[in-house]
């Protein structure tokens, strides 16, 4: 089985920021979920690097634009080093490689009449990098996402016959019987593109006469591929279109694009249109996310309320800013972010939660039992009931990209555990009854196993450490692999009797605003 997951690309006009990592840490979250489900995963992002912003910054800053494009890509690969990003490939659109896909690509449509030649006059956002027509600005006449006047602009562009494809995009949208069905997430944001695909659908630019870095059409060169269409076709340059066909026919259709939800129309609407017209598979889902707010204010570079992943990182740790990230307001809608909102879930969450499991499970193991796993006679009644609480709604959350609903599992089954903990009172056992308290401290042990390997898509270093310091025996990806396929606990459970534990010290500390 396959499974083929993607981010935007995101545009080198910006530094990487919370809105960059939201996406790409839930796309990676998914990713490493299907590798446990034993899917073969391809996990693509990168960077989209041609169009007029680049250029004017590069003249800004003194620099070419491909200086610039190769200085701010490597900004972006270092933030998902830093979080710990387990992409496969990360595509920019100034390679070879897509040059080459585009062409093909743009060629096709040509050649099939889909693109035409025509002088056109509207208004266009340098901001967005795209045209408007009158009725698509606000009431002062301004785009509603930059709030400024596009410039009105008439050139000689190339087309693409959009309006043609009207019809087809709604069958693939509207029928899930349909073999090429496209699911638009959520339901609302597929209800607003349906309706606005019944209201008809015009032609749109292609081309620009006036942009110098961009790729150039290949049947005229004085005109250059418009931006967003260069950009879309990264899906495919990354699984080898048109070089790799093994590659390609192997991983595409994509099965989830992920988003913000700006953008929703040209992953809905136009890049369907280009497959179909370039008589390629059409992706099987696309996933939109809200916008988010800092303090209920929009973020915004100019204001200084960005938030950085190194700033992330630096408060909370790499897992910790991973897990916070996507899991503080839900997947889809619009949500606020605050540092007082991701302290408040981090201390509630991580620290006074899963990180005092841990904790205390360890420090009685190591008082009674020097740091061993007790033995004893197998007891495995709350691991088996924290996994049946996690098989109830986990698994089928993470396939419907609620995240935030399945971490909400994973809290219920620490919390179980947490509560039966109070319940058996073990430091009371150990003045009168030893051999309950071995079977307790076991019990802990085997439903912390449990425990991490559900987290670790969310957190994979501090997995692998909650692993190791629970005594659990071999790797926890092999062990989770095989548990997600059968569901079976061992009969000697993952801390086999008599393994070593180790220390865990403070997993997470409690952090202040």
């Amino acid at each position: 089985m396959k499974f083929y997951i993607t981010t935007p690309i995101y545009y080198v006009n910006d530094i990487p920021h919370v809105g960059h990592s939201y996406t790409t840490i839930a796309a990676d979250i998914l990713a490493r979920w299907k590798r446990l489900n034993n899917y073969d995963v391809f996990f693509l992002t990168g960077t989209d690097e041609h169009g007029a912003k680049i250029a004017a910054a590069a003249k800004e800053k003194d620099k070419n634009a491909l200086e610039l494009c190769d200085e701010m890509s490597a900004k972006f690969r270092e933030a998902w080093d830093l979080l710990n990003i387990s992409n496969t490939d990360f595509v920019r659109t100034t390679e070879q490689r897509h040059v080459l896909a585009v062409n093909k690509v743009v060629q096709t449509l040509f050649d099939k009449g889909f693109i035409f030649s025509k002088k056109y006059e509207g208004f266009y956002c340098i901001g967005c990098e795209r045209f408007y027509a009158q009725k698509d600005l606000d009431e002062n006449g301004c785009c509603h996402f930059h709030k400024t006047k596009p410039v009105l602009q008439s050139e000689e562009n190339y087309f693409f016959k959009l309006s043609s494809f009207q019809k087809s995009l709604l069958e693939r949208i509207t029928d899930k019987n349909h073999k090429e069905h496209i699911d638009i997430q959520p339901e609302e944001r597929r209800n607003e593109i349906v309706g606005k695909l019944k209201l008809g659908l015009e032609d749109v630019s292609f081309s620009r006469s006036a942009i110098e870095w961009g790729i150039p059409l290949p049947f005229d060169k004085k005109q250059t591929v418009y931006v967003w269409i260069d950009a879309l076709i990264n899906y495919i340059t990354g699984i080898g279109y048109p070089v790799d066909e093994t590659k390609f026919q192997k991983f595409w259709p994509a099965d989830v694009h992920l988003m913000a939800k700006d953008i929703l129309w040209f992953h809905s609407v136009i890049w369907p249109a280009i497959l179909i017209g370039a008589n390629l598979p059409l992706p099987k889902k696309v996933y939109s996310h809200g916008f988010f707010t800092l303090n209920s204010n929009k973020m915004s570079k100019s204001l200084g309320n960005v938030i950085s992943p190194k700033e992330l990182v630096d408060k909370y740790g790499v897992d910790a800013a991973r897990y916070l990230t996507v899991t503080l307001i839900p997947f889809g809608p619009d949500g606020d972010i605050s540092w007082q909102g991701l302290t408040l879930k981090y201390n509630t969450d991580l620290a006074n939660n899963l990180g005092n499991l841990i904790s205390r499970t360890i420090k009685m193991a190591e008082k009674y039992f020097d740091l061993l796993v007790p033995q004893t006679i197998p007891n495995l009644w709350l691991a088996k009931n924290a996994a049946a609480l996690l098989q109830e709604n986990f698994a089928s959350n993470m396939d419907n990209i609620q995240l935030h609903k399945a971490a909400e599992s994973l809290q219920d089954a620490i919390t179980l555990v947490n509560k039966q903990i109070e319940t058996d009172a073990p430091w009371k056992l150990a003045r009168t009854d030893m051999v309950k308290l071995a079977t307790c401290i076991y019990s802990y042990l085997q439903a912390a196993d449990i425990i991490a390997m559900h987290l670790l898509p969310f957190m994979p270093t501090l997995s692998e450490e909650i692993w190791r310091i629970t005594g659990a025996t071999g790797s926890i990806i092999e062990t989770a692999k095989k548990y997600f396929t059968d569901r079976v606990i061992p009969e000697t459970g993952f801390s086999v009797a008599g393994s070593q534990l180790r220390v865990s010290g403070i997993l997470f500390p409690r952090v202040t605003e």
